[in-house]
């Protein structure tokens, strides 16, 4: 079996917890952290079973947190 590692990230939104992988475009949400990320984790590998593993991820090192300020009319 072959085993990818992928970031993610999850922060607290209202009463939920929110869980997004920063290598590929999958989301989840739980009540608790470690329940967002087993989210997370079912999700990832249903988006898997569609898609292949890729040989080679483009891997986000290091990431920050940076805001971002738009004007707009």
């Amino acid at each position: 079996m072959n085993t990818i590692d992928l970031t993610s990230v999850v922060w607290k939104e209202g009463d939920y917890y929110i869980s997004r992988c920063l290598d590929v475009e999958v989301s989840s949400f739980g009540k608790t952290k470690k329940e967002a990320i087993a989210m997370l984790t079912d999700a990832l590998e249903l988006y898997f079973e569609d898609e292949p593993l890729p040989q080679k991820t483009e891997r986000v090192k290091n990431p920050i947190i940076a805001s971002v300020s738009l004007s707009h009319a």
